[in-house]
Protein backbone atom coordinates (compact mmCIF):
# COMPACT_ATOMS: atom_id res chain seq x y z
CA UNK A 1 0.00 0.00 0.00
CA UNK A 2 1.85 3.05 1.34
CA UNK A 3 4.15 3.84 3.70
CA UNK A 4 2.59 5.11 6.89
CA UNK A 5 5.21 8.14 7.52
CA UNK A 6 8.16 9.49 5.45
CA UNK A 7 10.85 11.77 6.65
CA UNK A 8 10.53 15.52 5.28
CA UNK A 9 13.47 14.60 3.06
CA UNK A 10 12.10 12.09 1.46
CA UNK A 11 8.41 13.96 0.89
CA UNK A 12 9.93 16.68 -0.56
CA UNK A 13 12.17 15.76 -2.93
CA UNK A 14 8.80 14.83 -5.25
CA UNK A 15 7.95 19.02 -4.96
CA UNK A 16 9.15 21.34 -7.93
CA UNK A 17 10.27 24.76 -7.53
CA UNK A 18 11.31 24.69 -3.74
CA UNK A 19 14.06 26.21 -1.09
CA UNK A 20 13.97 25.37 2.61
CA UNK A 21 15.03 25.80 6.43
CA UNK A 22 15.54 22.54 8.10
CA UNK A 23 15.84 24.57 11.10
CA UNK A 24 18.93 23.26 12.97
CA UNK A 25 18.84 19.80 11.07
CA UNK A 26 15.52 18.67 12.37
CA UNK A 27 14.27 15.78 9.88
CA UNK A 28 10.77 14.83 10.96
CA UNK A 29 8.99 11.89 11.03
CA UNK A 30 5.97 13.50 8.75
CA UNK A 31 2.26 11.38 9.51
CA UNK A 32 0.04 12.51 7.47
CA UNK A 33 -0.67 16.37 5.17
CA UNK A 34 -3.16 19.48 6.51
CA UNK A 35 -4.67 22.08 4.72
CA UNK A 36 -6.77 23.18 7.36
CA UNK A 37 -5.11 24.08 11.19
CA UNK A 38 -7.92 22.65 12.82
CA UNK A 39 -7.15 19.57 11.45
CA UNK A 40 -3.23 18.82 12.01
CA UNK A 41 -2.39 16.04 13.86
CA UNK A 42 1.05 15.78 15.24
CA UNK A 43 3.52 14.89 13.00
CA UNK A 44 1.58 16.49 10.36
CA UNK A 45 3.14 18.50 7.60
CA UNK A 46 1.11 21.87 6.77
CA UNK A 47 0.15 23.23 3.79
CA UNK A 48 -0.16 27.05 3.84
CA UNK A 49 -2.89 27.81 1.02
CA UNK A 50 -3.80 30.84 -0.23
CA UNK A 51 -7.64 31.72 -0.81
CA UNK A 52 -9.63 34.63 -1.59
CA UNK A 53 -11.27 34.78 2.09
CA UNK A 54 -8.64 33.24 4.36
CA UNK A 55 -4.38 32.52 3.63
CA UNK A 56 -3.46 29.43 5.16
CA UNK A 57 -0.03 31.36 6.19
CA UNK A 58 -1.86 33.42 8.80
CA UNK A 59 -2.72 30.16 10.65
CA UNK A 60 0.72 28.79 10.87
CA UNK A 61 1.22 29.72 14.35
CA UNK A 62 -2.23 27.57 15.25
CA UNK A 63 -0.77 24.74 12.90
CA UNK A 64 2.73 24.35 14.91
CA UNK A 65 0.97 24.26 18.29
CA UNK A 66 -1.38 21.47 17.12
CA UNK A 67 1.75 19.36 16.73
CA UNK A 68 2.52 20.53 12.82
CA UNK A 69 6.10 18.86 12.54
CA UNK A 70 6.74 21.12 8.99
CA UNK A 71 5.14 23.95 7.13
CA UNK A 72 5.15 24.45 3.37
CA UNK A 73 3.86 27.79 2.07
CA UNK A 74 4.68 30.21 -0.95
CA UNK A 75 6.00 33.24 1.40
CA UNK A 76 9.28 33.98 2.57
CA UNK A 77 9.10 33.15 6.46
CA UNK A 78 11.98 32.82 9.12
CA UNK A 79 12.12 31.83 12.83
CA UNK A 80 9.88 29.05 12.27
CA UNK A 81 10.20 26.45 15.42
CA UNK A 82 10.06 23.61 12.41
CA UNK A 83 11.34 23.00 9.08
CA UNK A 84 9.76 25.76 6.58
CA UNK A 85 9.63 24.68 2.99
CA UNK A 86 8.70 27.62 0.52
CA UNK A 87 7.04 26.49 -2.54
CA UNK A 88 6.28 29.08 -5.83
CA UNK A 89 2.49 27.54 -6.07
CA UNK A 90 0.96 25.70 -2.95
CA UNK A 91 -1.40 23.98 -4.69
CA UNK A 92 0.55 21.99 -7.04
CA UNK A 93 3.19 21.28 -3.89
CA UNK A 94 -0.15 19.93 -1.72
CA UNK A 95 -0.69 17.78 -5.07
CA UNK A 96 2.85 16.38 -5.54
CA UNK A 97 3.44 15.87 -1.47
CA UNK A 98 -0.25 13.94 -1.38
CA UNK A 99 0.62 11.89 -4.66
CA UNK A 100 4.21 10.78 -2.81
CA UNK A 101 3.00 10.35 0.43
CA UNK A 102 0.56 7.54 -0.30
CA UNK A 103 2.76 6.04 -2.74
CA UNK A 104 1.78 7.63 -6.32
CA UNK A 105 -1.01 5.54 -6.78
CA UNK A 106 -2.22 7.52 -9.94
CA UNK A 107 0.91 5.69 -12.09
CA UNK A 108 -0.24 2.18 -10.96
CA UNK A 109 -3.56 2.69 -12.41
CA UNK A 110 -5.16 3.61 -15.81
CA UNK A 111 -6.61 6.70 -14.61
CA UNK A 112 -9.84 8.32 -16.26
CA UNK A 113 -11.27 11.67 -15.70
CA UNK A 114 -14.39 13.28 -16.81
CA UNK A 115 -15.16 16.53 -16.60
CA UNK A 116 -17.96 19.25 -18.32
CA UNK A 117 -20.58 21.40 -17.05
CA UNK A 118 -23.04 18.56 -17.45
CA UNK A 119 -23.27 15.07 -17.53
CA UNK A 120 -20.65 14.40 -15.73
CA UNK A 121 -21.71 12.68 -12.76
CA UNK A 122 -23.94 10.18 -15.49
CA UNK A 123 -21.06 9.71 -17.71
CA UNK A 124 -18.56 8.70 -14.51
CA UNK A 125 -20.59 6.07 -13.73
CA UNK A 126 -21.67 5.02 -17.36
CA UNK A 127 -17.64 4.20 -17.77
CA UNK A 128 -17.73 2.84 -14.40
CA UNK A 129 -20.15 0.15 -15.33
CA UNK A 130 -18.56 -0.83 -18.73
CA UNK A 131 -15.49 -0.78 -16.46
CA UNK A 132 -17.48 -3.77 -14.70
CA UNK A 133 -18.83 -5.58 -17.11
CA UNK A 134 -15.67 -5.92 -19.27
CA UNK A 135 -14.85 -7.98 -15.57
CA UNK A 136 -11.94 -5.16 -15.09
CA UNK A 137 -11.47 -4.20 -11.31
CA UNK A 138 -12.46 -0.48 -11.26
CA UNK A 139 -13.06 2.22 -8.52
CA UNK A 140 -14.39 5.37 -9.06
CA UNK A 141 -14.68 9.10 -7.38
CA UNK A 142 -17.42 10.61 -8.34
CA UNK A 143 -19.46 14.30 -6.57
CA UNK A 144 -22.11 11.77 -5.19
CA UNK A 145 -19.75 8.98 -3.65
CA UNK A 146 -16.87 7.14 -4.49
CA UNK A 147 -16.55 3.29 -4.86
CA UNK A 148 -13.84 0.86 -3.92
CA UNK A 149 -14.60 -2.71 -4.10
CA UNK A 150 -17.62 -3.28 -2.17
CA UNK A 151 -17.11 -0.48 -0.10
CA UNK A 152 -19.31 3.28 -1.18
CA UNK A 153 -17.88 6.25 0.55
CA UNK A 154 -20.14 9.49 0.69
CA UNK A 155 -17.94 12.35 -0.33
CA UNK A 156 -19.59 15.05 0.95
CA UNK A 157 -22.75 17.51 1.58
CA UNK A 158 -22.15 20.51 -1.32
CA UNK A 159 -19.56 18.57 -3.38
CA UNK A 160 -17.07 19.29 -5.82
CA UNK A 161 -13.97 17.16 -6.36
CA UNK A 162 -12.37 16.44 -3.11
CA UNK A 163 -9.02 17.70 -2.52
CA UNK A 164 -5.67 16.52 -2.98
CA UNK A 165 -4.93 14.45 0.01
CA UNK A 166 -8.33 12.87 -0.29
CA UNK A 167 -8.28 12.01 -4.49
CA UNK A 168 -5.20 10.24 -3.51
CA UNK A 169 -5.54 8.55 -0.28
CA UNK A 170 -8.74 7.12 -2.29
CA UNK A 171 -6.65 5.97 -5.01
CA UNK A 172 -4.44 4.53 -2.73
CA UNK A 173 -7.30 2.49 -0.91
CA UNK A 174 -7.79 1.47 -4.45
CA UNK A 175 -4.45 0.07 -5.58
CA UNK A 176 -4.41 -1.46 -2.26
CA UNK A 177 -7.65 -3.88 -3.21
CA UNK A 178 -6.36 -4.76 -6.42
CA UNK A 179 -8.15 -1.91 -8.90
CA UNK A 180 -6.38 -1.85 -11.89
CA UNK A 181 -8.68 1.36 -13.67
CA UNK A 182 -9.95 4.87 -11.72
CA UNK A 183 -12.75 6.72 -13.32
CA UNK A 184 -12.76 10.65 -11.59
CA UNK A 185 -15.16 12.82 -12.21
CA UNK A 186 -13.02 16.40 -11.79
CA UNK A 187 -14.61 19.76 -11.75
CA UNK A 188 -13.78 22.62 -12.86
CA UNK A 189 -12.92 24.15 -9.94
CA UNK A 190 -10.66 20.91 -8.42
CA UNK A 191 -8.56 21.28 -12.04
CA UNK A 192 -8.19 24.91 -11.32
CA UNK A 193 -6.96 24.39 -7.89
CA UNK A 194 -4.58 21.43 -8.78
CA UNK A 195 -6.65 19.41 -6.81
CA UNK A 196 -6.32 16.18 -9.48
CA UNK A 197 -2.56 17.01 -10.57
CA UNK A 198 -0.62 13.97 -9.80
CA UNK A 199 -3.19 11.62 -10.53
CA UNK A 200 -1.52 10.86 -13.62
CA UNK A 201 -4.58 10.98 -16.39
CA UNK A 202 -4.70 8.21 -19.11
CA UNK A 203 -7.96 9.63 -20.59
CA UNK A 204 -9.71 12.73 -20.32
CA UNK A 205 -13.40 12.86 -21.08
CA UNK A 206 -15.31 16.25 -21.82
CA UNK A 207 -19.04 16.33 -21.79
CA UNK A 208 -20.31 19.83 -22.80
CA UNK A 209 -18.84 23.28 -21.42
CA UNK A 210 -21.51 25.74 -21.20
CA UNK A 211 -22.77 28.84 -19.25
CA UNK A 212 -21.43 28.05 -15.03
CA UNK A 213 -19.25 28.97 -12.19
CA UNK A 214 -18.56 32.56 -13.84
CA UNK A 215 -18.63 33.91 -10.17
CA UNK A 216 -15.21 31.81 -9.93
CA UNK A 217 -13.61 32.04 -13.20
CA UNK A 218 -14.93 35.43 -14.14
CA UNK A 219 -14.97 34.45 -18.12
CA UNK A 220 -16.22 32.28 -20.06
CA UNK A 221 -12.71 31.61 -21.82
CA UNK A 222 -11.26 31.41 -18.14
CA UNK A 223 -13.77 28.66 -17.68
CA UNK A 224 -13.40 27.12 -20.73
CA UNK A 225 -9.39 26.92 -19.69
CA UNK A 226 -9.96 24.90 -16.85
CA UNK A 227 -11.77 22.37 -18.14
CA UNK A 228 -9.14 22.07 -20.72
CA UNK A 229 -6.83 21.40 -18.21
CA UNK A 230 -7.65 17.82 -18.15
CA UNK A 231 -6.54 17.29 -21.07
CA UNK A 232 -3.06 19.13 -20.64
CA UNK A 233 -2.98 16.51 -17.21
CA UNK A 234 -2.95 13.63 -19.86
CA UNK A 235 -0.11 15.12 -21.93
CA UNK A 236 2.18 15.14 -18.69
CA UNK A 237 1.56 12.11 -16.88
CA UNK A 238 4.05 9.79 -16.53
CA UNK A 239 5.08 6.67 -18.27
CA UNK A 240 3.35 3.64 -16.37
CA UNK A 241 4.83 0.04 -16.46
CA UNK A 242 1.38 -1.67 -18.25
CA UNK A 243 1.43 1.29 -20.88
CA UNK A 244 0.20 4.97 -20.89
CA UNK A 245 -2.46 5.22 -23.45
CA UNK A 246 -2.99 8.98 -24.06
CA UNK A 247 -6.60 10.10 -24.91
CA UNK A 248 -8.93 13.04 -25.18
CA UNK A 249 -12.81 12.23 -25.96
CA UNK A 250 -14.11 15.38 -26.97
CA UNK A 251 -18.12 16.33 -27.73
CA UNK A 252 -18.32 17.83 -31.53
CA UNK A 253 -21.70 18.70 -30.93
CA UNK A 254 -20.33 21.26 -28.23
CA UNK A 255 -19.65 24.93 -28.43
CA UNK A 256 -16.03 24.05 -26.66
CA UNK A 257 -14.72 21.72 -29.80
CA UNK A 258 -12.82 24.30 -32.02
CA UNK A 259 -11.36 25.51 -28.96
CA UNK A 260 -10.67 22.17 -27.93
CA UNK A 261 -9.42 21.19 -30.92
CA UNK A 262 -6.87 24.29 -30.84
CA UNK A 263 -5.49 22.82 -27.39
CA UNK A 264 -4.36 19.17 -28.78
CA UNK A 265 -3.06 20.79 -31.88
CA UNK A 266 -0.57 22.06 -29.41
CA UNK A 267 2.88 20.44 -29.48
CA UNK A 268 3.39 19.92 -25.84
CA UNK A 269 0.08 17.32 -26.54
CA UNK A 270 1.55 15.47 -29.58
CA UNK A 271 1.18 12.28 -27.80
CA UNK A 272 -1.80 13.03 -26.95
CA UNK A 273 -5.03 11.19 -29.28
CA UNK A 274 -8.58 12.23 -30.00
CA UNK A 275 -11.74 10.98 -30.69
CA UNK A 276 -14.34 13.32 -31.34
CA UNK A 277 -18.20 11.65 -30.78
CA UNK A 278 -20.94 13.60 -32.33
CA UNK A 279 -25.05 12.76 -31.28
CA UNK A 280 -25.77 15.20 -34.72
CA UNK A 281 -23.25 14.54 -37.14
CA UNK A 282 -20.66 12.26 -38.01
CA UNK A 283 -17.69 11.61 -35.96
CA UNK A 284 -15.34 9.27 -34.84
CA UNK A 285 -18.57 8.09 -32.66
CA UNK A 286 -21.63 8.90 -33.81
CA UNK A 287 -25.67 8.19 -33.15
CA UNK A 288 -28.91 7.40 -35.49
CA UNK A 289 -32.62 6.17 -34.93
CA UNK A 290 -32.61 7.74 -31.38
CA UNK A 291 -35.71 7.06 -29.66
CA UNK A 292 -36.59 8.19 -25.97
CA UNK A 293 -39.29 7.33 -23.92
CA UNK A 294 -40.74 7.11 -20.18
CA UNK A 295 -38.97 3.27 -20.27
CA UNK A 296 -35.45 5.13 -21.21
CA UNK A 297 -34.03 5.87 -24.77
CA UNK A 298 -32.38 3.30 -27.55
CA UNK A 299 -30.41 4.23 -30.64
CA UNK A 300 -27.75 3.21 -32.77
CA UNK A 301 -23.53 4.19 -32.48
CA UNK A 302 -21.95 3.75 -35.57
CA UNK A 303 -18.40 3.73 -36.07
CA UNK A 304 -16.44 3.09 -39.25
CA UNK A 305 -18.52 0.36 -40.75
CA UNK A 306 -19.58 -1.23 -37.86
CA UNK A 307 -22.57 -0.23 -35.77
CA UNK A 308 -23.72 -1.41 -32.23
CA UNK A 309 -27.87 -1.18 -30.89
CA UNK A 310 -28.17 0.76 -27.36
CA UNK A 311 -31.00 -0.13 -24.84
CA UNK A 312 -30.38 2.15 -21.79
CA UNK A 313 -33.20 2.33 -19.24
CA UNK A 314 -32.41 5.89 -18.23
CA UNK A 315 -34.38 8.72 -19.02
CA UNK A 316 -33.84 11.85 -21.40
CA UNK A 317 -32.53 11.94 -24.94
CA UNK A 318 -29.77 14.05 -23.38
CA UNK A 319 -28.12 10.98 -21.86
CA UNK A 320 -27.62 9.56 -25.65
CA UNK A 321 -24.86 12.17 -25.50
CA UNK A 322 -23.44 10.75 -21.73
CA UNK A 323 -24.10 7.48 -22.99
CA UNK A 324 -21.66 7.78 -26.57
CA UNK A 325 -18.84 9.80 -24.55
CA UNK A 326 -18.59 6.68 -22.18
CA UNK A 327 -18.45 4.08 -25.01
CA UNK A 328 -16.60 6.04 -27.22
CA UNK A 329 -14.30 6.78 -24.25
CA UNK A 330 -14.29 2.84 -23.44
CA UNK A 331 -14.31 1.34 -26.63
CA UNK A 332 -12.26 3.86 -28.43
CA UNK A 333 -9.46 4.93 -25.98
CA UNK A 334 -9.48 1.92 -23.99
CA UNK A 335 -10.17 -1.07 -26.58
CA UNK A 336 -12.90 -2.53 -24.18
CA UNK A 337 -14.98 -5.05 -26.27
CA UNK A 338 -17.86 -3.38 -27.16
CA UNK A 339 -20.39 -5.57 -26.29
CA UNK A 340 -19.17 -5.52 -23.27
CA UNK A 341 -20.03 -1.86 -23.60
CA UNK A 342 -23.57 -2.22 -24.77
CA UNK A 343 -24.08 -4.56 -21.23
CA UNK A 344 -22.41 -2.09 -19.18
CA UNK A 345 -24.48 0.75 -20.36
CA UNK A 346 -27.81 -1.16 -20.20
CA UNK A 347 -26.92 -2.33 -16.96
CA UNK A 348 -26.89 1.31 -15.34
CA UNK A 349 -30.83 2.06 -14.37
CA UNK A 350 -29.92 5.63 -13.05
CA UNK A 351 -27.99 8.50 -11.29
CA UNK A 352 -28.92 9.50 -7.78
CA UNK A 353 -30.49 12.78 -8.15
CA UNK A 354 -30.66 12.31 -12.16
CA UNK A 355 -33.86 12.45 -13.44
CA UNK A 356 -34.99 10.36 -10.82
CA UNK A 357 -38.48 9.34 -9.89
CA UNK A 358 -40.34 9.22 -6.97
CA UNK A 359 -43.17 7.18 -7.75
CA UNK A 360 -45.46 6.46 -4.15
CA UNK A 361 -48.23 4.85 -6.73
CA UNK A 362 -49.72 8.65 -7.36
CA UNK A 363 -51.52 9.51 -10.76
CA UNK A 364 -48.61 12.02 -12.04
CA UNK A 365 -44.54 11.52 -11.98
CA UNK A 366 -43.04 13.46 -9.53
CA UNK A 367 -38.90 13.93 -10.55
CA UNK A 368 -35.96 15.34 -9.05
CA UNK A 369 -33.06 16.43 -10.78
CA UNK A 370 -29.78 17.73 -10.65
CA UNK A 371 -29.97 20.56 -13.13
CA UNK A 372 -28.77 23.48 -12.12
CA UNK A 373 -27.66 25.10 -15.23
CA UNK A 374 -29.46 27.42 -18.20
CA UNK A 375 -28.26 24.07 -20.32
CA UNK A 376 -29.44 21.30 -18.12
CA UNK A 377 -32.72 22.81 -17.21
CA UNK A 378 -33.49 23.29 -20.76
CA UNK A 379 -32.52 19.95 -21.44
CA UNK A 380 -34.17 18.12 -18.78
CA UNK A 381 -37.55 20.06 -18.98
CA UNK A 382 -36.99 19.16 -22.81
CA UNK A 383 -37.50 15.43 -21.52
CA UNK A 384 -39.76 16.43 -19.28
CA UNK A 385 -42.30 17.42 -22.35
CA UNK A 386 -41.44 14.00 -24.19
CA UNK A 387 -42.75 12.00 -20.89
CA UNK A 388 -45.76 13.68 -19.94
CA UNK A 389 -48.65 14.69 -21.98
CA UNK A 390 -50.12 16.77 -19.12
CA UNK A 391 -48.90 20.12 -17.69
CA UNK A 392 -45.38 20.31 -16.73
CA UNK A 393 -44.43 21.65 -13.50
CA UNK A 394 -40.74 23.09 -12.51
CA UNK A 395 -39.69 23.71 -9.10
CA UNK A 396 -36.06 25.15 -9.21
CA UNK A 397 -33.89 28.40 -7.70
CA UNK A 398 -30.36 29.74 -8.45
CA UNK A 399 -27.64 29.74 -5.42
CA UNK A 400 -26.34 32.69 -3.52
CA UNK A 401 -22.39 34.27 -4.09
CA UNK A 402 -22.70 31.89 -7.29
CA UNK A 403 -23.16 33.45 -10.76
CA UNK A 404 -25.67 35.63 -11.25
CA UNK A 405 -26.04 35.85 -15.09
CA UNK A 406 -27.81 32.37 -15.06
CA UNK A 407 -30.47 33.36 -12.82
CA UNK A 408 -32.63 35.40 -15.65
CA UNK A 409 -31.80 32.61 -18.23
CA UNK A 410 -32.91 29.67 -15.78
CA UNK A 411 -36.38 31.65 -15.35
CA UNK A 412 -36.59 32.56 -18.58
CA UNK A 413 -35.76 28.91 -19.91
CA UNK A 414 -38.68 27.64 -17.21
CA UNK A 415 -41.36 30.03 -18.35
CA UNK A 416 -40.62 28.88 -22.03
CA UNK A 417 -40.33 24.91 -21.46
CA UNK A 418 -42.72 24.43 -18.73
CA UNK A 419 -46.73 24.96 -18.02
CA UNK A 420 -45.92 26.15 -14.11
CA UNK A 421 -43.06 27.74 -12.90
CA UNK A 422 -42.01 27.69 -8.79
CA UNK A 423 -39.07 30.12 -7.81
CA UNK A 424 -37.47 28.74 -4.95
CA UNK A 425 -34.45 28.53 -2.23
CA UNK A 426 -31.25 26.91 -3.26
CA UNK A 427 -28.50 27.62 -1.21
CA UNK A 428 -28.88 31.35 -0.86
CA UNK A 429 -25.91 31.35 1.33
CA UNK A 430 -25.36 35.48 2.60
CA UNK A 431 -27.23 37.04 -0.39
CA UNK A 432 -30.99 37.88 0.73
CA UNK A 433 -32.93 35.12 -0.63
CA UNK A 434 -36.04 37.43 -1.45
CA UNK A 435 -33.39 39.59 -3.75
CA UNK A 436 -32.50 36.41 -5.66
CA UNK A 437 -36.47 35.72 -6.10
CA UNK A 438 -36.99 38.89 -7.38
CA UNK A 439 -34.37 38.94 -10.22
CA UNK A 440 -35.32 35.36 -11.10
CA UNK A 441 -39.69 36.67 -11.14
CA UNK A 442 -38.79 39.80 -13.30
CA UNK A 443 -37.20 38.08 -15.57
CA UNK A 444 -39.73 35.14 -15.73
CA UNK A 445 -42.45 38.03 -15.90
CA UNK A 446 -40.62 39.55 -19.19
CA UNK A 447 -40.98 36.28 -20.42
CA UNK A 448 -44.92 36.09 -19.94
CA UNK A 449 -44.79 34.89 -16.21
CA UNK A 450 -48.25 35.18 -14.51
CA UNK A 451 -47.61 35.57 -10.79
CA UNK A 452 -49.93 33.68 -9.18
CA UNK A 453 -51.38 31.81 -12.41
CA UNK A 454 -48.15 30.20 -14.01
CA UNK A 455 -45.45 31.66 -11.91
CA UNK A 456 -44.81 31.33 -8.37
CA UNK A 457 -42.13 32.52 -5.88
CA UNK A 458 -42.45 30.34 -2.69
CA UNK A 459 -39.16 30.73 -0.64
CA UNK A 460 -39.61 27.95 1.82
CA UNK A 461 -38.16 25.05 -0.83
CA UNK A 462 -40.49 22.52 1.10
CA UNK A 463 -43.39 24.42 0.66
CA UNK A 464 -42.95 25.14 -3.06
CA UNK A 465 -42.16 21.34 -3.82
CA UNK A 466 -45.90 20.87 -1.39
CA UNK A 467 -47.59 23.48 -3.97
CA UNK A 468 -46.07 21.85 -7.63
CA UNK A 469 -47.51 18.62 -6.32
CA UNK A 470 -50.40 19.84 -5.26
CA UNK A 471 -51.35 21.45 -8.53
CA UNK A 472 -50.38 18.53 -10.02
CA UNK A 473 -53.31 16.61 -11.86
CA UNK A 474 -53.60 13.09 -13.07
CA UNK A 475 -50.74 13.04 -15.56
CA UNK A 476 -49.00 15.78 -15.24
CA UNK A 477 -45.10 16.09 -14.49
CA UNK A 478 -43.54 17.56 -11.18
CA UNK A 479 -39.89 18.35 -11.19
CA UNK A 480 -37.50 19.58 -8.51
CA UNK A 481 -34.11 21.01 -10.02
CA UNK A 482 -31.23 21.56 -8.66
CA UNK A 483 -30.28 19.94 -5.42
CA UNK A 484 -30.44 16.04 -6.92
CA UNK A 485 -28.23 13.97 -4.74
CA UNK A 486 -27.11 16.81 -2.35
CA UNK A 487 -27.73 16.54 1.24
CA UNK A 488 -28.01 19.80 2.84
CA UNK A 489 -28.82 23.42 1.53
CA UNK A 490 -27.08 26.49 3.20
CA UNK A 491 -28.64 29.47 4.79
CA UNK A 492 -26.49 32.58 5.50
CA UNK A 493 -22.90 29.90 6.57
CA UNK A 494 -25.16 27.15 8.10
CA UNK A 495 -25.54 24.01 6.33
CA UNK A 496 -29.31 22.60 6.78
CA UNK A 497 -29.78 18.77 6.70
CA UNK A 498 -31.74 18.90 3.28
CA UNK A 499 -33.02 16.18 0.58
CA UNK A 500 -34.89 17.09 -2.40
CA UNK A 501 -36.18 13.19 -2.72
CA UNK A 502 -37.13 12.97 0.99
CA UNK A 503 -38.96 16.50 0.22
CA UNK A 504 -40.65 15.08 -2.94
CA UNK A 505 -42.34 12.26 -1.27
CA UNK A 506 -42.95 14.01 1.89
CA UNK A 507 -45.30 16.28 -0.53
CA UNK A 508 -46.85 13.49 -2.62
CA UNK A 509 -47.32 11.41 0.80
CA UNK A 510 -49.26 14.07 2.16
CA UNK A 511 -51.30 14.79 -1.23
CA UNK A 512 -52.15 11.08 -0.91
CA UNK A 513 -52.74 11.05 2.62
CA UNK A 514 -50.56 8.24 3.03
CA UNK A 515 -47.80 7.81 6.06
CA UNK A 516 -44.30 9.35 4.31
CA UNK A 517 -41.36 11.12 5.75
CA UNK A 518 -41.83 14.47 7.40
CA UNK A 519 -41.13 17.71 5.46
CA UNK A 520 -37.18 18.50 6.15
CA UNK A 521 -37.19 21.75 8.03
CA UNK A 522 -35.84 24.44 6.76
CA UNK A 523 -35.88 28.34 8.36
CA UNK A 524 -37.68 29.82 5.62
CA UNK A 525 -40.50 27.33 6.76
CA UNK A 526 -43.23 30.16 8.43
CA UNK A 527 -45.78 27.43 8.75
CA UNK A 528 -46.81 23.79 7.91
CA UNK A 529 -49.44 25.02 5.63
CA UNK A 530 -47.83 27.90 4.44
CA UNK A 531 -47.84 26.41 0.47
CA UNK A 532 -49.54 29.82 -1.32
CA UNK A 533 -47.93 31.51 -4.30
Amino acid sequence: MYASTLKLDQLITEVSDISWDFHKGLNPQITGIALDSREVKAGNIFVALPGSKKDGHSFIGDAIQKGAAAVVGSKSLQDLPVPYIKVKDSRLALAQLASAFYGHPGRRMVVIGVTGTDGKTTTTNLIFKILQSAGIQAGMVSTVNAVIGDEEIDTGFHVTTPEAPIVQQLMARMVAKGITHVVLETTSHGLDQKRVAECGFNLAVLTNITHEHLDYHGTYENYLNSKAQLIREVGRADDKPFGSTRMAIINKDDISYPYLQKILDEKSLSEVGRIAYSCKTTGDYYLANLVSSSQGISFTIHHNNESWKINSPLLGAYNAANILAAFSACVGGLGIDPQKAVCGIASLASVPGRAEKIDLGQDFTAMVDFAHTPNALKVSLENCRQLTKGQVISIFGSAGLRDKAKRHLMAEVSVELADITILTAEDPRTEQLTDILAEMSGAAQEKGGRLGENLFCIPDRGDAIQKGVDLAKPGDLVISCGKGHEQSMCFGTIEYPWDDRTAMRAAVSKKMGVAGPQMPYLPTRLSDNANNG
